[in-house]
């Protein structure tokens, strides 16, 4: 309640100009809201329906138009092809990995042919990702624990279940550092995102970067 607006941040795609965005496990929408800022028809889908509630609320203060609906990840309530771009962000990295491999299959059935997915995932190599794991002990993760994926892995689950897949940096010593939320930190978190945002450039003419990245987008197209 300490806000004095609604922090939407950054979508690192290309304007929607028209095109079809389903943000899975989009919570009050706050990158619903980023995409339909980026000329995208946004649908939102949350199995909390008080977040479908705050989303809606949210919608009609910003003044954006974009539809939510209550459901789940693992089984779409959409028509098979049906859209151009699929997008989640720290959602699928608290489901155990089946229920992550069958929200991500459901995500390449509900886009059309050609069409992009862009899924933020968490990896097990980054500096802060190593840090949460040994402080659980490296024990296996439960119930809404964060699942750490390998590179390889994140690759393999989705160009299985979607199409050929590209690997970006999302940020480095966190999940979830994004420049759009600047004047919201605090100087520790300031000096993380630029940090993050030093490597993150490095890491396009250097690859072997995204390796300790903590959080990397998997860009895939359906085939």
């Amino acid at each position: 309640g300490s806000l004095d607006r609604y922090p939407i941040p950054h979508l690192r795609l290309a304007p929607g100009q028209g095109r079809t965005f389903l943000d899975v496990g989009c919570s009050w929408g706050r990158w619903s809201f980023a995409a339909a800022r980026s000329g995208y028809k946004v649908i939102g889908i949350d199995p909390s329906l008080g977040a479908i509630m705050a989303a809606r609320r949210v919608a009609r203060d910003l003044g954006l138009q974009a539809h939510f609906i209550v459901g789940d990840a693992r089984h779409l309530p959409l028509r098979s092809a049906s859209l151009d771009t699929a997008f989640s962000y720290s959602v699928l990295q608290h489901f155990s990995r089946p229920d992550a491999a069958a929200a991500v299959a459901e995500m390449g059935r509900v886009l059309h042919p050609q069409g992009t997915s862009f899924v933020q995932m968490p990896t097990k190599w980054g500096a802060r990702c190593l840090y949460h794991q040994a402080r659980r002990r490296f024990r296996e993760p439960g119930g809404f624990d964060v699942r750490y994926y390998t590179l390889s892995e994140l690759r393999a689950l989705f160009g299985s279940r979607v199409g050929k897949t590209d690997v970006s940096v999302d940020c480095f010593l966190g999940i979830g550092l994004q420049p759009s939320d600047w004047k919201l930190m605090s100087p520790k978190g300031k000096a993380a995102i630029v940090v993050s945002e030093v490597l993150r450039w490095f890491s396009r003419v250097f690859s072997p970067l995204r390796y300790v990245a903590d959080s990397v987008y998997l860009t895939s197209q359906r085939t």
